[in-house]
């Protein structure tokens, strides 16, 4: 699969156009005939210098691995950070006559557990999140290298928002699969009072009582939760990045350095969390309560909760996603820095395409 989606790789739109320097006749001989430096020399060092930048190229299986490994760091250590505020959260959607308010739940918690009591559930988050950043990454670079060569260039380019919100939608499918069972048992750990308190307690007791269906019956509501979330998490990004170096950045992206990259990359990051904040916390109301109760189903819960209820507890959320967000497209984008990875530029529009809306002769 990976060795047809890296053919397909080479002649995508949003691959590094620096990557294809000797495929556009860019790299010129290594030396004139006269054997002094001149042009062609320094198109030669460019070449070499483009090819020796990358540890890999766009669209390997090696790209695609390192990507989820990516998503896995990403994911998985962001939502484990946040578990306090996250178990707060839960808590005033599944029980808001208790926990009033984000302080409110803090200091009720607190009370009540201790400050341990505010780690609960760090351990399905860990597994469940990471598993979730693995297919969540790795399979949007897959989906979006091949949607995009299911369109062709041009049409990759004028659709590339709607290509976006496929790929990442496409990914988000497989990796609330993955996440679905630890998040189940998470919510158990938090919301009710002495069913559990490690995972190694939860998993079994949710199996004895409930089978299989006990860690799945919440993957529908997951995907109405996430698959909105996610495709306003990659869409919402990669347009932001485009704006802030076409309106905001003073300089293009391939003169800034890395940490300046990486700044924009944070900033993107935390105006997408803010509208997947927004766009996902009906669903995800559904899901604590979901998950809480046994024998319920999602629109059973939703007609309960009504119009207000589902908006319980999004302040909280907007704060622990917006900063999630920031913190994952940064870690992601860091670990793409580190293993030296392709990060293509925000596309443009190809030649033909100008030619064709007589932007060139």
């Amino acid at each position: 699969m990976f060795s047809s989606v890296a053919h397909l790789a080479r002649a995508n739109p949003f691959n590094a156009p620096h990557l294809q320097l000797v495929q556009d006749g860019l790299a010129g001989p290594r030396s004139n005939p006269a054997g002094t430096p001149g042009p062609p020399r320094r198109s030669r060092k460019l070449a070499a210098a483009s090819v020796e930048e990358y540890s890999c190229e766009y669209g390997s299986a090696k790209f695609y691995a390192l990507c989820g490994f990516g998503g896995v760091l990403s994911c998985g250590l962001t939502h484990t950070a946040v578990v306090p505020l996250d178990l707060v959260k839960c808590r005033m959607q599944v029980d808001p006559q208790k926990y009033k308010g984000i302080f409110n739940g803090f200091s009720v918690t607190l009370k009540e557990d201790g400050v341990r009591g505010l780690a609960k559930g760090w351990a399905p988050t860990f597994i469940g999140y990471s598993m979730q950043g693995l297919c969540k990454f790795g399979f949007y670079e897959v989906f979006k290298v091949l949607y995009s060569n299911m369109l062709g260039e041009e049409n990759a380019y004028l659709w590339r928002t709607s290509l976006y919100l496929a790929a990442s939608a496409s990914a988000e499918f497989f990796a609330d699969i993955a996440l679905a069972p630890m998040e189940a048992a998470k919510v158990r750990i938090q919301t009710q009072p002495g069913y559990a308190n490690t995972l190694r307690d939860a998993a079994p007791k949710m199996y004895k009582e409930e089978g299989i269906k006990a860690f799945y019956k919440g993957v529908a509501p997951l995907w109405m939760r996430q698959i909105p979330y996610t495709m306003m998490k990659f869409a919402c990004f990669e347009r932001t990045v485009e704006a802030l170096y076409k309106f905001v950045v003073p300089k293009p992206r391939s003169e800034c350095s890395k940490p300046e990259q990486l700044v924009v990359t944070f900033v993107a990051g935390y105006i997408a969390g803010v509208f997947c904040a927004i766009v996902s916390h009906p669903a995800d109301s559904v899901v604590s309560v979901l998950n809480k109760e046994k024998g319920s189903s999602a629109s059973l819960v939703l007609q309960r909760l009504g119009f207000r209820g589902v908006w319980k507890g999004l302040f909280a959320r907007i704060i622990m996603i917006g900063t999630l967000t920031a913190l994952q497209w940064f870690i992601y984008d860091s670990v793409k820095v580190y293993f030296r990875l392709p990060r293509p530029p925000p596309p443009e529009m190809p030649e033909s395409l100008k030619k064709k809306l007589g932007y060139t002769e």
